[in-house]
């Protein structure tokens, strides 16, 4: 039960830097630091944003609109860390798992 806990986290801090990951190469596209037309960097932003997309969609939708400012990589943020936190100190106490 323990490794499937930690799995659960390991996946979810995976998710977090993606996040991270993605936002800054949009601030880095926006002031032209990186180029866009190099194969490799465009295969990584694809897959920062086919990864995140989804997910930043839905919160956007019920989003106000705030012009040019996206606030909703830092909602996600908050959700996984609240998720962490509930995952460490209600779900996994509650399967017998007090440390992972």
């Amino acid at each position: 039960m323990t490794a499937i806990f930690w799995l659960i986290d390991a996946a979810l801090n995976l998710y977090w830097w993606i996040i991270i990951i993605s936002v800054i190469m949009s601030w880095l596209f926006v002031f032209n630091v990186i180029n866009a037309g190099n194969p490799f960097v465009n295969a990584i932003a694809k897959f920062v944003h086919d990864a995140t997309e989804p997910v930043l969609g839905r919160i956007r939708r019920f989003m106000p609109n705030l012009g040019s400012i996206d606030i909703s990589p830092i909602i996600l943020l908050f959700g996984i860390m609240f998720l962490q936190i509930f995952l460490r100190t209600t779900i996994a106490p509650a399967f017998g798992v007090f440390s992972y």
